[in-house]
């Protein structure tokens, strides 16, 4: 039996497009193994948001290189956001590249297969095989027509296209028989669901289909653009009792100035009133955000704006990213990267040392209290999963608790987690 190896790096549309190319992978004969040197094919799902990202795509590539000179017959694939629309650049280039194919363009994946002799007409496709997990990613919507100054990717997945509603309702069914109990909906921009569907449904409408969905236990959703949040998805999260109370919603920076030169459309009070619209409508919630420090002509005072907002909406989880120019991008065009690297480096750092201080007291509210938890592993003795608000959770005790809702008594915290013990 052939065997595969799929290397995935950047966001979690990526994690789920490799989690299909798996199950596809499993339902055409291959194996998965657990590296590149047990392979007979090996898939590189990419990502080129960072220049750290993208270093690592090269380095793994040139990696590659050497190894099928050692194994002639490896079959290297590559997508992700690596691949941009100049294919034959790309093949100059990586010569060693059997095919590079876009960002979920799955039938591009078929065709080479198939240019292969390999027939895949009429398998059935099972995410469980190729995933232990009770947790499954569902794209809903590909591309992004925001097209942030500093962002790379409206230029590597194209504009917005949405899943017809009712298709997503009929793979979020097939998942739950497959024994799928968590979906999280994916999409550049989750929030712009639907407006290019002929009866533009939008996300509050497809939350409501899933909710009515038996035996699916949890809907979580990402990633939200601030300005596209209405008060009709709140209003679906606070009153669907399968939505999950948790919301991941990037800011970026807290300086109007850099938000108008970013292109984020909208501004700092804005952003401030919806969170606390949010944080009004469902007490329970949990709220990360994402932060990129750095950026062109930042200045000391317009950090310490951020700074400043960061302190008072005290986020669960900040995602924080230090600035790098990326070819193609209007940021890149415009302006000088006229930050240091040491001063990123200080900036990132002071938010780091301030969110762990925020996060270590939120997490300390768990203490002593009973939480559920939908387990998705073990790792080192411990079950681990998450709660409905996203927090980690590490518990001991209980029997077969894989893929369980379970209860947890909190007896320890940090950061970053949640530990204690099953009590149910």
């Amino acid at each position: 039996m052939p065997r595969y190896f799929i290397w995935t790096i950047g966001c979690q549309m990526n994690k789920a497009e490799s989690q299909w190319i798996a199950s596809y992978l499993d339902s055409i004969g291959y194996q998965a193994c657990a590296a590149f040197q047990e392979a007979n094919l090996v898939v590189l799902n990419t990502c080129v948001v960072r220049q750290s990202a993208e270093d690592k795509v090269l380095g793994t590539l040139g990696l590659l290189k050497g190894l099928k000179k050692e194994h002639p017959g490896l079959s290297l694939l590559v997508t992700g956001c690596f691949v941009d629309s100049n294919i034959e650049e790309l093949k100059r280039r990586f010569p060693h590249v059997d095919c590079f194919f876009k960002p979920g363009a799955y039938y591009e994946l078929i065709d080479w297969f198939q240019g292969q002799g390999i027939s895949t007409l009429g398998q059935e496709i099972n995410f469980s095989k190729s995933s232990p997990s009770p947790c499954a990613f569902v794209p809903i919507i590909q591309g992004c027509n925001n097209f942030c100054s500093y962002c790379i990717v409206p230029y590597r997945r194209g504009r917005e296209v949405s899943r017809p509603l009712e298709e997503i309702v009929c793979e979020v069914e097939a998942l739950v028989k497959q024994g799928i109990k968590e979906v999280t909906l994916l999409g550049q921009n989750v929030n712009s669901y639907g407006h290019d569907l002929p009866t533009n449904p939008d996300l509050a409408d497809l939350l409501t289909e899933l909710n009515s969905i038996d035996n699916i236990s949890r809907i979580r959703f990402l990633t939200n653009h601030p300005k596209d949040l209405s008060q009709k998805l709140i209003g679906a999260i606070a009153s669907l009792d399968k939505v999950c109370e948790h919301v991941e919603l990037p800011v970026q920076s807290g300086d109007d100035d850099v938000l108008r030169a970013m292109k984020r459309g909208y501004s700092v009070e804005r952003y401030r009133k919806l969170v606390l619209a949010i944080r009004h409508c469902i007490p329970q919630l949990s709220l990360s955000t994402d932060i990129i420090v750095g950026f062109p002509g930042e200045t000391e005072e317009q950090f310490g704006h951020t700074f400043s907002l960061l302190e008072e909406m005290r986020f669960d989880v900040v995602h924080v990213a230090v600035y790098s120019p990326r070819p193609g991008t209007i940021a890149w065009r415009k302006y000088k990267d006229s930050v240091s690297l040491e001063v990123k480096k200080q900036r990132f750092n002071k938010i780091e040392r301030l969110q762990t201080n925020i996060a270590t007291e939120i997490n300390s509210i768990y203490q002593g209290k009973i939480v559920e938890v939908l387990v998705e592993g073990k790792k080192k003795g411990k079950w681990y999963g998450r709660t409905r608000n996203d927090k980690l959770v590490f518990s001991q005790g209980g029997n077969d608790c894989s893929g369980q809702l379970i209860e947890v008594k909190i007896e320890k915290f940090s950061p970053w987690a949640l530990q204690g013990k099953v009590v149910n």
